[in-house]
């Protein structure tokens, strides 16, 4: 089935069945039935039958599904079978935590560098980066073909770096800044508005645990 026709909800749970499945691995465990996974997930076997029926199935009645041949092949759908460049731009303190985060390495996320506009940060280093003056970002991505643009800024500079990065050949964005970026259909954007999660823990704290929708 082509990708296109699969729901954005059935991408996003994709993740979650890789962070289980490496558990999984981690465990030891060879096989498990949709059915054991549904209970380690919270999840019906059902949606995970529905979930991987869009992508060939995976596995046999009666058999369940391959542990290690399902993880790797949900980190393919997920493109995770190759590497991927990507620079941070904003070298705050969350700039800063994204950059000392192993885990993407580890997924092949490669941070190649990072940028900021406070002179007072611009020449430190952070895991053997040296922290570059923001006006480079733009040459720096073209010259060594990033594909991902990571955007820990505020509001204002994050709408004007992305244009001038869009123009250098980004082809992605991992946005933290909170704003809502204009940017060509072309550009793949993913928000990550921190706040908005607060509040809707804070909806759900203030309806009560244990309230229905």
């Amino acid at each position: 089935m082509s990708e296109r026709k699969i729901s954005q909800a059935v991408i996003s749970r994709l993740p979650r069945y890789l962070r289980y499945l490496g558990d999984l691995k981690d465990e030891g465990v060879e096989r498990i039935s949709s059915h054991d996974l549904s209970v380690r997930m919270h999840v019906t076997a059902s949606q995970i039958r529905q979930d991987f029926n869009h992508f060939g199935g995976f596995g046999q009645q009666g058999y369940g599904y391959n542990v290690d041949y399902l993880y790797d092949e949900i980190g393919k759908i997920l493109g995770l079978d190759h590497k991927h460049t990507l620079v941070i731009i904003g070298a705050g303190n969350l700039g800063q935590a994204l950059a000392n985060y192993m885990n993407f390495e580890r997924r092949g996320f490669i941070t190649m560098g990072l940028f900021d506009k406070n002179p007072k940060l611009v020449g430190k280093t952070v895991r053997n980066l040296e922290i570059m003056d923001i006006n480079e970002a733009p040459d720096f991505i073209k010259k060594n073909n990033i594909e991902i643009a990571v955007l820990t800024l505020p509001k204002a500079g994050a709408t004007e770096i992305s244009k001038q990065i869009v123009d250098s050949g980004i082809r992605a964005i991992w946005n933290f800044a909170h704003v809502d970026l204009d940017l060509p259909d072309s550009i793949v954007v993913e928000n990550v508005h921190l706040s908005e999660s607060l509040m809707k823990l804070s909806y759900k704290i203030s309806r009560g645990a244990g309230d229905e929708e």
